[in-house]
């Protein structure tokens, strides 16, 4: 509520978005006079002086996934450059991010900034410097009120703040539009080809698959390939948790949570998870699944889905968007993915689709060797106002999107065509950058939405042909709702952000559990079928060596901690 009233008295003081243009198709320049600055003063302009006349400065980040370097001259970070005098040298995860993980660790060299999924790993290591000093009241407004309420979730367990979650704090209403999260990923044109059939269970998804295979068995030219599973590194969860989910529980990482007893298990070796290797054994001898998906990594990974001839995997729709995006490049939109949510049998109610939680452990970190921290953060305080925000997120008013006479934005075919192709983006889009800033996710004070995507007249007319026919056969307005409900999440939920500590017997299982299955499972589902059932005892005795009941008492005693202080 505070932070409501607070946005709504500066949309009072705000001024409009001038945009200017110099010279014949020359650059382009936008008043900022009504911009936060490096000192956390916002909309009025009236500290402006002191953020030009900063010393300049440029971070060293490191982001631990593999992305493209924006272009020299792009159009958001200039206008951090030209606001608040701060540039960066980006560095982005060639290969395996633990091998990276390990070295930067075993050198001791940071960044100034570091962003990873090996989070704990790096404080474990004394990489991270606390952020809690340099975040106040005073000191960073915008930041302290956007955390507030969840302090004690976003604090390690030594009761330090070393990240600032990039996801999950919302404003005002919301409307879940679009879908990045887990799912079972079916090629639009796959549905349309049979009429936009309903897709239930396990068996249905892969009957589809084959049947569609059977008929086409190329696709431009390159044989039709029917279901990826990605097996590489802290990737693997497409591999590794779909049996939860086909049994009917939410993404929890390595266990299955009781939602009513709050007791957590691993489900990897049990009969939640039998059924559904057994099936991948199956397509792989159908010819459906090729045996290579087990040792793509990333990056092999993305090109494969980016040929158009992939029909469907398990992923959480982030992580293959860069896919997605080149094949609607090449004009390939019916050859991208839609989303599916099923289980073993229709008994078993889908818990696929849940409500935003706190992004915990995921965004920015500032590094022991960050050379200014303090102005590091009160930048991202600057950002996190609404008038930077949509900056980020829509983009500048009049050139990347318009305001109807109601106040609302909205695109033109135009500015929406832009959001398709990738080099324009690297030249005015923030990219990386502004994926793991913290957010104003929701609605903004206006009534806008925090994003176009979430628009919902800019969702409808940003479709194409094939999304509206798939929308409409289902009876939908929009793509989320092929999920079905969002239940209220679990007060400890999600599990899987739980820290285990550094080498706790704990920690020693999960990677054991980790290598255990990326060793196995391959093997049982490239076996012939008449052997599954005894590989899969085989498969079980592998963990009998494995303290599991440590990993699991150290998720439970964190999700009794969660019910206790959350």
């Amino acid at each position: 509520m505070n932070v409501k009233k607070r946005v709504l008295s500066m949309v009072a003081i705000m001024m409009v978005l001038a945009i200017t243009m110099t010279g014949c198709g020359g650059k382009k320049e936008v008043d900022t006079s009504h911009l936060g600055n490096a000192n956390g003063d916002n909309q009025t302009g009236d500290t402006d002086a002191s953020a030009k006349n900063a010393a300049p400065i440029t971070y060293s980040v490191f982001i631990g996934a593999p992305d493209q370097q924006l272009t020299k001259n792009n159009k958001i970070m200039a206008l951090i450059e030209e606001r608040f005098g701060v540039t960066f040298e980006f560095e982005y995860l060639v290969g395996d991010l633990d091998q990276k993980t390990g070295v930067m660790i075993a050198s001791g060299e940071y960044p100034d900034i570091i962003v990873s999924n090996n989070t704990q790993d790096f404080i474990n290591a004394g990489a991270y410097r606390p952020l809690e000093e340099y975040m106040s009241k005073d000191k960073t407004p915008h930041l302290y009120s956007h955390f507030e309420p969840y302090m004690n979730k976003i604090k390690a367990d030594d009761g330090h703040i070393y990240v600032l979650p990039n996801y999950g704090r919302y404003y005002n209403d919301y409307i879940i539009t679009d879908y990045v999260g887990p799912a079972f990923w079916i090629q639009k044109e796959v549905l349309k080809e049979f009429n936009y059939p309903e897709v239930k269970t396990l068996d249905a998804y892969f009957d589809l698959i084959e049947a569609y295979m059977d008929k086409y068995p190329e696709i431009d030219g390159q044989p039709t390939i029917g279901f990826e599973a990605l097996s590489f590194d802290w990737r693997s969860f497409c591999l590794k948790n779909p049996p939860a989910q086909l049994s009917g529980y939410p993404n929890d990482g390595g266990v299955v949570v009781d939602p009513e007893t709050h007791v957590a298990e691993v489900f990897c070796n049990t009969d939640k998870a039998k059924p559904y290797y057994k099936k991948l054994n199956e397509a792989y001898n159908k010819g459906i699944i090729k045996a290579d998906t087990f040792i793509q990594n990333y990056d092999e990974y993305l090109a494969r889905l980016s040929t158009g001839a992939v029909l469907g995997m398990f992923d959480q729709g982030w992580q293959f968007a860069a896919a997605r995006d080149s094949l609607i490049a090449q004009g390939k939109i019916e050859r991208t993915w839609a989303p599916l949510a099923i289980t073993y049998d229709e008994s078993i109610t889908p818990y696929y689709l849940d409500r935003g939680a706190l992004n915990i452990d995921r965004g920015f970190g500032i590094s022991n060797q960050c050379k200014d921290p303090e102005r590091f953060i009160q930048l991202v305080d600057a950002l996190l106002t609404e008038d930077w925000q949509k900056i980020l997120s829509w983009g500048i008013e009049g050139e990347d999107y318009m305001v109807d006479e109601k106040g609302m934005f909205y695109r033109t075919e135009e500015q929406r065509l832009n959001q398709e192709d990738t080099a324009w983006k690297l030249a005015n889009k923030g990219g990386q950058f502004f994926e793991q800033l913290p957010k104003l996710e929701g609605t903004f004070s206006d009534g806008n939405a925090f994003s176009p995507g979430s628009q919902p007249y800019e969702y409808r007319s940003a479709l194409k042909e094939i999304d509206i026919e798939l929308l409409d056969a289902y009876g939908v307005d929009y793509i989320s709702e092929l999920l079905g409900r969002a239940p209220e999440n679990r007060k400890d939920y999600p599990a899987w952000q739980i820290p285990l500590g550094d080498g706790t017997d704990a920690a020693v299982a999960e990677q054991q559990l980790h290598e255990t299955q990326l060793r196995y499972i391959p093997q049982l589902i490239l076996g012939s079928p008449d052997k599954f059932d005894s590989g899969w005892e085989d498969y079980l005795d592998k963990f009998k060596s494995i303290d599991i009941k440590a990993y699991e008492s150290r998720i439970n005693e964190g999700i009794q901690e969660r019910l206790k202080e959350w």
